[in-house]
């Protein structure tokens, strides 16, 4: 059967105040409801659920307004397309997390941070130690999926808070990443919001990047000075000598994390980068350490090839299981491979479905619109557009949607107020960005929860980095500090590596 004529097809109509605010009203409702009845554990299945039955009733909404079931059917879809990069580096995190506990970096990075890191400066250093790799690599999610899982997993071993250590891997990891000009994000933003060069944006943000992360590296400072670790040396000791006693613990071991960090450098394609590295993991583990390798396979009568083979298999598809009869070391080596990276992928699927028939049926713009028109003072507007960053966190579950909508809907409104664009292009990062891991059904909270092992909810209080960004930004915009205008904004020569331009390799998504 022929299709009707486009020509006699109705326009769809333009979405009411009610219209947008129905799907989110719904949202929270259902997100609310899962948190009562499953607590941190909504993420296990509760949670996707409320967000697809958020997004089907969006869609009801649409269809009432004229749009029909294939265009909304197309939008999902192409919502969902968008996130594909950033589930194949997912699960290639998984898959390298399984490979490093198969070849011992991780279990080396730990017994070599237990030997130099105690419980008064553990969080202080942790934050700095990831702000430096965040820095050097562009992504906070290859420092948190690295680094960080060993950071989390040496927390219960010196008596200090896992969730804390979360936190202060986020808050270096972040900080790290928005100061790099290797970052998406940070190329992506001044890009769409234009007249501002990259180094123009990082100098721009550094206005509070700096102070915010100041004040937590003093707090996290205070918390580690309290914490009463006087027991924690003989315990600390005895976790090392169980760790030595099922890996060979060496320098060698550090090669694949070494890896990793070239390759991020050369500006390889992440999940090449990773993926590749943890398949050379596996290989290097087959060397390295056969007993453990053997012992996890469980098949003695296995040629060594086999054997090796199976083991990166197992590893990197189901994640690494150790069983050395020590309860507390088989529970913090026992971690990774993609089949655990599942729920996650579930996560973000649900809430970019969500968020892509909000936008295709015009829901969020007819909650934007208003926000803009009713910000009348400098401040104001930048309050405007951090609110409406974290809003769409919130609501969007993405933080590309977090920061491309506002960095286009803002910009002519900085420029009419007479506002530099890097004061647009630091409200956004300060919030879009940053706050993105603060959200349990955002791609960014629900990777790093993933990766890390910690609830959203239990590490969000100590994000302290995260938290303060756009705090002060508001607070500098309604003082009137450190907020430039268009009259005195430098110009500047564009100032890209040429690697961004597009053509070249992508930098790892998250950051």
């Amino acid at each position: 059967m022929a299709e009707p004529s486009r020509a006699i097809r109705r326009q769809p109509r333009r979405p009411t105040l009610l219209d947008a605010v129905a799907p989110v009203v719904v949202l929270i409702v259902l997100i609310a409801l899962t948190i009562v009845l499953f607590g941190t554990s909504s993420t296990d299945g509760p949670l996707q659920i409320a967000l697809m039955a958020a997004a089907v009733f969006a869609g009801l909404v649409a269809f009432k307004n004229g749009h029909t079931v294939a265009s909304v059917r197309d939008a999902a879809i192409g919502g969902v397309t968008t996130a594909l990069g950033a589930v194949f580096i997912l699960l290639a995190v998984g898959a390298l997390i399984g490979a490093w506990n198969l070849s011992r970096t991780i279990p080396t990075v730990v017994s070599y941070g237990l030997s130099l890191l105690n419980p008064a400066i553990f969080y202080v250093a942790v934050a700095i130690i990831c702000a430096v790799v965040g820095m050097v690599t562009g992504s906070s999610w290859t420092t948190a999926g690295t680094l960080g899982v060993a950071f989390v997993g040496m927390a219960p071993v010196l008596h200090v808070s896992p969730e804390a250590a979360a936190g202060a891997v986020i808050s270096g990891g972040y900080m790290g990443d928005k100061m790099s000009p290797l970052s998406e994000t940070t190329v992506l933003v001044p890009s769409i919001v234009g007249g501002v060069t990259v180094q123009q944006h990082i100098r721009g943000m550094a206005r509070t990047v700096g102070p915010s992360f100041a004040i937590a590296l003093v707090i996290f400072l205070l918390m580690g000075l309290n914490t009463g670790g006087g027991s924690a040396a003989e315990s600390t000791k005895k976790a090392q000598d169980a760790v030595g006693a099922v890996f060979n613990i060496s320098v060698l071991s550090l090669l694949p994390l070494l890896l990793l960090v070239i390759l991020s450098l050369k500006q390889v394609p992440p999940f090449l980068a990773i993926f590749g590295t943890a398949i050379l993991s596996c290989a290097f583990a087959a060397f390295a350490q056969p007993n453990v390798v053997r012992d996890f396979v469980g098949k003695p009568e296995q040629g060594a090839v086999l054997t090796a083979v199976e083991a990166a298999y197992k590893a990197m598809g189901q994640g690494f299981v150790l069983k050395s009869g020590n309860e507390t070391i088989d529970a913090l080596f026992s971690r990774g491979g993609m089949s655990g990276m599942l729920t996650t992928v579930w996560l973000i699927f649900g809430a970019l479905s969500f968020a892509a028939v909000m936008e295709h049926a015009g829901f969020l713009n007819r909650l934007i619109t208003p926000l803009v028109a009713s910000a009348h003072s400098a401040g104001r507007l930048i309050a405007t557009v951090i609110a409406t960053c974290v809003g769409l966190n919130i609501v969007a579950g993405d933080q590309y949607v977090a920061d491309v909508l506002p960095s286009r809907m803002f910009s002519a409104e900085f420029e009419k107020r007479g506002l530099a664009p890097e004061a647009l292009s630091r409200a956004v990062e300060d919030s879009g960005t940053v706050t993105s891991v603060l959200v349990p059904w955002n791609t960014c909270g629900a990777y790093i929860s993933g990766v890390l092992g910690v609830p959203t909810a239990s590490y969000l209080p100590y994000c302290y980095f995260n938290l303060l960004s756009p705090v002060l930004d508001v607070i500098f915009g309604f003082i009137g500090f450190k907020v430039p205008s268009a009259a005195t904004a430098a110009v500047e020569p564009e100032e890209r590596p040429e690697a961004l331009d597009g053509t070249a390799a992508t930098p790892v998504r998250g950051g």
